[in-house]
């Protein structure tokens, strides 16, 4: 099958298209044909310095699959051939997804809503996953909560901005001046500019000096600081990008405070699939680029200023 592989860590012209064996499924795993896959962030900071993956050169990296299954393993009951599904794999666990197929276990698949194509369904799940454990598990949203989510624009904070209204919370988010329609379209109540606004200073007085009961932080390092001015007495934060700075603070205003890994499972996918069947979580696409061309797709994500997700097309499906 063909792949788009790296040799070794480096910049995005690392990477080469190569003939690579065909992945067998072990008996309650699925084979998959890939239609599509995305690019995330922690593909690019792998394919930098990646080597706490454990990696073996030449490999294959990607984390999003959406796709039809070509084979299922002795042991699966859940999925037959043709089943269209969509899911992420562990970062740990072997290949990635920029390839013609690849195998995972069937507890991670799930079944993928009909009613988006591959492409959309592509953007989904490490965002998505990422996006619920941070709000539901780890952050516990609850109805009429207040939360910031940084990023608003972007692959993680476009789909929680989605969740978080779908949990009945109100919404801040940080975004550029240029998204402010955007990020309104997905639901946000109350955007500030990063570049020219105080969010703290936001948020505290149109809080009433209360502060908001969940922060998801998409920035990470001391951006944390800044996110504990924001959190209310007992609120929770979540980051997904790791933090630095000074925590004193937050053990005096008695918060929760998260460094969040996702972590994958089917349950969350198929919450995620209801949403999208009701229509309250949309996929967001900021482009759609054949497999070929992922340097570009590295460059132009690292470069900033995208809109959701960019995802790879692989093969064609009706």
């Amino acid at each position: 099958m063909q792949a788009m592989i790296i040799t070794g860590f480096g910049g995005p012209e690392v990477f080469k298209q190569a003939e690579v064996e065909m992945p067998a499924p072990g008996p309650n795993e699925l084979l998959v044909k890939v239609v599509a896959t995305s690019v995330n962030p922690v593909d690019y900071k792998v394919r930098q310095a990646g080597s706490w993956t454990g990696l073996k050169m030449p490999a294959i990296i990607g984390w999003d699959v959406s796709g039809v299954v070509e084979e299922a393993g002795s042991e699966v009951g859940d999925f037959k051939p043709g089943d269209e599904v969509y899911y992420s794999p562990s970062i740990l666990g072997g290949p990635g997804t920029y390839a013609e197929y690849h195998v995972v276990p069937a507890s991670l698949a799930a079944t993928k809503p009909a009613n988006i194509s591959h492409e959309q369904a592509a953007g989904i799940p490490l965002a998505g996953e990422t996006a619920w454990d941070a709000l539901i598990t780890r952050g516990r949203l609850q109805v009429g909560e207040t939360v910031l989510i940084h990023g608003g624009s972007g692959g993680v904070g476009s789909l929680a901005v989605q969740i978080a209204k779908a949990a009945g919370a109100y919404v801040f988010t940080t975004s550029g001046k240029y998204n402010f329609d955007f990020v309104h379209s997905l639901g946000a109540d109350r955007i500030i500019d990063y570049r020219s606004e105080d969010f703290v200073e936001i948020i505290q007085r149109e809080t009433a000096g209360q502060g908001v009961n969940l922060v998801l932080d998409t920035v990470g390092g001391e951006m944390a600081e800044r996110d504990i001015q924001a959190a209310a007495m007992g609120g929770r934060i979540i980051t997904i990008a790791g933090a630095s700075g000074n925590f004193g603070p937050a053990q005096q205003k008695n918060l929760d405070f998260h460094s969040l890994s996702m972590q994958r499972a089917r349950y969350k996918l198929d919450y995620l699939s209801k949403l999208i069947q009701r229509g309250q979580l949309k996929p967001v696409v900021d482009s759609i680029m054949p497999l070929g061309e992922v340097s570009e797709a590295h460059r132009k994500l690292e470069a900033g200023g995208v809109k959701g997700k960019i995802i790879l097309s692989i093969a064609d499906w009706k």
